[in-house]
């Protein structure tokens, strides 16, 4: 049985860093990420890392944000940095055993956290 728990989270001024991570179980996951939605908006995909370290953000998070992943512990990491209110939103972890490119697309993610709230006051 998998399991994805995220980590982390919580309230921050603006220009704040934070950081939050994710423990996956069951399976050796090759691809995971993170994504986002906001209340009123759709969800969207922040960024990307597979066991190749090959990383994907969205541009709105590029020069910010840096996802990391330790294969070994199968845990991901994503270090936010200068945020601003609009990166309020409830972050997911997303996971999936298999290969390929991990593109910033949650159709391809079969496993998911239950979230995490991140809050960017102004």
């Amino acid at each position: 049985q998998v399991h994805v728990v995220e980590f982390g989270g919580g309230s921050v001024q603006a220009g704040g860093s934070l950081n939050i991570s994710c423990a996956a179980s069951g399976y050796s996951m090759y691809c995971m990420g993170w994504f986002r939605k906001a209340p009123g908006k759709e969800r969207e995909g922040v960024a990307t890392i597979g066991s190749d370290f090959v990383t994907r953000y969205a541009d709105s998070v590029k020069g910010r944000f840096t996802i990391s992943k330790d294969n070994a512990k199968n845990t991901l990491y994503l270090q936010m940095n200068n945020l601003r209110p609009d990166d309020t939103a409830t972050y997911y972890c997303a996971a999936r055993a298999w290969g390929g490119v991990c593109y910033l697309a949650a159709q391809q993610f079969n496993f998911w956290g239950q979230g995490t709230q991140v809050t960017v006051s102004s």
